[in-house]
């Protein structure tokens, strides 16, 4: 992972921490859900089910609301070709997402947490490790209180544990169903 990079991700959970910090608490919605994510990187795809819990923290202020939810999930991906790889892949993830919302409707979403695939090998990458970090960010809109749909950007690495780390990187587009 890229010094800059590393930079980004430390500057965006701060200014999370800031924004939580700087508005006052409010009430806690409820829902949980389940969403289906599409998505496509360079040579592969991906499909996901998670399970997104009721937000686990939340607060509001003048700058709208921000909520913590967890989301558990489990993706599989293929690849457009195996160049001598496996070309397909298994993954899971438990991903603590803070999600900003704007308006009632409107909403950026980010999270970073761990991820584990089934192999190392993928798509013509080596990915060194089986575990790896999945970090996010996105938008969306919430349509009423049981539809979402959301478009996010996914970075895969293992943090340069290990070497190769090339990362996989997928843009996704994701419906969730609350209950």
């Amino acid at each position: 992972m890229q010094s800059g990079y590393k930079k980004s991700l430390v500057a965006g959970a701060l200014a999370a921490l800031a924004m939580a910090c700087a508005v006052p608490a409010a009430q806690a919605q409820d829902k949980g859900g389940i969403s289906v994510q599409g998505g496509f990187g360079d040579s592969y795809n991906r499909g996901a089910i998670n399970y997104e819990t009721a937000p686990l923290w939340q607060t509001s202020g003048s700058l709208g609301r921000l909520d913590l939810t967890g989301e558990l999930g489990v993706a599989y991906w293929w690849a457009h070709s195996g160049g001598g790889h496996p070309s397909t892949a298994w993954q899971l993830n438990a991903i603590p997402m803070f999600r900003w919302w704007v308006t009632d409707r409107f909403f950026f979403e980010g999270g970073v947490g761990p991820t584990v695939f089934n192999r190392t090998k993928f798509a013509d990458e080596t990915i060194s490790t089986a575990f790896q970090f999945g970090d996010h960010i996105g938008f969306g809109y919430q349509f009423d209180q049981h539809n979402r749909i959301s478009l996010r950007y996914s970075h895969f690495s293992n943090a340069s544990i290990k070497t190769p780390n090339p990362g996989l990187d997928v843009t996704n587009l994701t419906y969730t169903y609350l209950f």
